[in-house]
């Protein structure tokens, strides 16, 4: 994406991440996703005279394993806030969320650029908050639907200082946050269900200015790829507008993705704006060194640690273990198959053509894999063990994947697939094909190795797979040196 030059671009996220809690921030209502409209709003979500509002314990555990995971500082004390501005699908005609005295202050994540080196992004803070509801503009003509189910779902705000400088920096860094996140089970980050939502605020100004440019915010991208494309849109809009001579007005705008614009939605507010006070029916919450040393403990190894480990325990590439510790499902589904296979690195090149493969073919989630990793490390282990060449096992691998049999090792047992490694079989099989293509035996005689790849594969033609190959290639190199 081509930026015109000249220009310096300044781009801010923050970034709302669902806690995967049972039940809301304030009340006992259930926050399970895609439930018939408002049929799991309580009277404290729809703000009924006379409720109060009861804090969730469980919030605090998460928002401060985010802030251990960042190396942020964890307040010992933080409170609540109202919020206040008007919009139909928020009830209480105010907010409750944290502004004064947030539970995470600081910490950093850093990322990778396309040149391959790191760069640290600095965290401005992460606060507890409520959602809104969601307004329906398409379920009712002329009219709009609002469903209160996600009213008061509990959020984590993750504001980032403006140290993002373009649009694939800003995906790279939600794609940290969105690795993070998944990683410490805070947030299951179903971006398709609004678990992680992105909120852009970018400013542009000249190469040899100080000064920040206008900004403004574009609100609830819900991919990586809308994130990219409403920014690189922003950008180079306000670019336009600035080089024709014209301002940039403060304010938030909508993406359409099906237009790839963004269009204004309204005037920008300020602190000021929503009047924010101390939230009256809800005490400071204390958190002890206690508590926040407990949690410390329980603390799962995170992205960096667990690559380095799959880097210096199981002997990986580098590339294999960043690859495999990037998701969290799919480093345990390998730390399983391992199990069984006893092979790290065969189970890790498995995993990475044949398996991530057919994920991808079936758009299927790891979570949902039909392979299991008790089944692929029974597998890897039998080809380990000779008992099946490679290229049987992705025959077998996909009788597993359809569902055709459960067992690897049934499945050769009832179709005969065991490898041929006996010499005595295999001897008079290879010396007849040798003495069928003088040709290329010749070639193969003065030097031209390439052609030991044409004999392997007509032995395995003739025995449908199951010969061994590394025991053709030694025959093979054996009758060359006889008369053949």
């Amino acid at each position: 994406m081509n930026i015109p030059t000249g220009w310096q671009i300044d781009i801010g996220l923050e970034i709302h991440a669902q806690l995967n809690t049972k039940s809301k921030i304030f009340s006992g209502a259930s926050t399970l996703f895609g439930s018939e409209p408002n049929s799991q709003a309580s009277a404290v979500d729809l703000a009924l005279p006379g409720v109060l509002p009861v804090v969730n314990e469980a919030v605090y555990a998460k928002a401060v394993r985010f802030g251990l995971g960042v190396s942020a500082d964890i307040s010992r004390v933080s409170a609540f806030d109202r919020k206040n501005y008007f919009y139909p699908d928020l009830p209480k005609g105010y907010q409750i969320t944290q502004m004064d005295l947030p539970i995470v202050s600081g910490g950093h994540i850093d990322i990778l650029l396309e040149d391959s080196t790191e760069k640290r992004i600095r965290i401005t803070r992460a606060h507890l908050e409520e959602d809104a509801g969601k307004s329906l503009h398409e379920a009712f003509d002329r009219y709009t639907g609002i469903d209160l189910n996600r009213a008061g779902t509990p959020l984590l705000e993750i504001v980032s200082e403006p140290d993002i400088k373009s649009a694939f920096e800003a995906v790279a860094y939600a794609r940290k946050i969105h690795q993070l996140v998944t990683y410490l089970n805070i947030c299951d980050g179903d971006m398709s269900q609004g678990s992680l939502r992105f909120d852009a605020n970018v400013s542009v100004r000249r190469e040899d200015s100080d000064t920040l440019g206008v900004r403004t915010e574009t609100k609830n991208l819900n991919s990586f790829r809308f994130l990219e494309r409403a920014i690189y849109y922003e950008t180079v809009r306000q670019i336009d507008r600035l080089e024709a001579g014209r301002s940039v007005a403060q304010e938030t705008r909508l993406y359409d993705h099906n237009k790839d614009e963004t269009r204004p939605m309204r005037s920008k507010e300020t602190a000021t704006d929503y009047r924010y006070f101390p939230e009256p029916d809800l005490l400071p919450v204390i958190i002890t060194d206690e508590t926040i040393a407990k949690i410390k403990a329980e603390m799962p190894e995170l992205p960096t640690q667990r690559q380095q480990r799959f880097i210096e325990d199981f002997n990986l590439a580098a590339t294999d273990a960043a690859l495999l510790a990037n998701d969290r499902n799919l480093a345990d589904y390998f730390e399983a198959t391992i199990k069984n296979s006893q092979d790290p690195i065969l189970s890790a090149n498995w995993i990475k053509v044949e398996l991530l493969g057919h994920l991808n073919r079936d758009a299927v989630s790891i979570t949902d894999s039909p392979v299991s990793a008790i089944q692929l490390g029974d597998l890897v282990a039998l080809i380990q063990a000779g008992t099946i060449s490679g290229k049987i096992a992705k025959d077998v691998f996909a009788a597993l994947w359809t569902g055709e049999t459960s067992s690897a090792a049934t499945y050769i047992e009832q179709h005969d697939l065991h490898q041929l490694s006996d010499p005595s079989a295999l001897e008079p099989l290879i010396f007849d094909i040798l003495k069928a293509n003088p040709k290329q035996l010749e070639q193969l005689r003065s030097g031209k190795d390439k052609l030991m790849g044409f004999f392997v594969g007509q032995v395995m033609k003739q025995t449908q797979g199951k010969a061994n190959p590394q025991e053709v290639n030694n025959i093979i190199k054996r009758l060359l040196q006889e008369t053949v």
